[in-house]
């Protein structure tokens, strides 16, 4: 199991506020929205259960202030958009159940930490799409069929979007193993 110390839980989850902020709010049209990843990465870094509600109120926050102030688009803000809690959360509870799963960069890790991305965002995928399709009021006549063809539609793309941060994360989280010299806590 990985476990940071305080400091380091204080210093990773203000590194993944910043990068939600930088991503979520559409400062730049280049950077994709990486909350999917950041609440992925907060589950398994962050010890504190508060964390998630810490994450979630900023990324409420977040929308708040991109559809209100800096002229984002609103359409994905409805009666749905309670149904980002759950979504979110699975996202999280992915990344927690990975650091029990946790042993080290090895093969068996690298499959489990896998299966946590793919279960993780299948749920959050299921459940925010599922939700804004059937509670939004955008889409009147929405069918199974028509719900799972935007899923096969719009699915792919948010898994490499979010595997692509989940990557540079990984990535840098050996770097820094490497240099700092930490040790995998079992």
């Amino acid at each position: 199991m990985f476990a940071l110390s305080t400091k380091n839980q204080w210093l990773a989850g203000g590194i993944l506020l910043l990068v939600m902020l930088v991503t979520r709010a559409h400062v730049s049209d280049h950077l994709l929205d990486a909350s999917w990843a950041v609440f992925f990465l907060a589950g398994f870094y962050l010890r504190n259960l508060l964390a998630f509600g810490v994450f979630m109120a900023m990324a409420v926050a977040i929308d708040y202030v991109a559809t209100s102030q800096l002229g984002v688009s609103n359409f994905c803000v409805s009666q749905a958009y309670i149904a980002l809690v759950p979504a979110y959360g699975a996202m999280f509870a992915a990344g927690r159940w990975f650091t029990g799963q946790y042993h080290g960069e090895n093969w068996v890790s690298l499959s489990k930490l896998m299966l946590a991305v793919l279960v993780g965002f299948a749920l959050t995928e299921i459940i925010s799409n599922g939700s804004f399709y059937a509670f939004s009021g955008t889409f009147t006549d929405i069918s199974v069929n028509g719900f799972v063809a935007q899923v096969v539609k719009y699915a792919p793309h948010g898994l490499y979007v979010t595997s692509m941060y989940l990557t540079v994360a990984a990535l840098l989280h050996i770097a820094i193993k490497q240099v700092t010299g930490v040790k995998t806590t079992v």
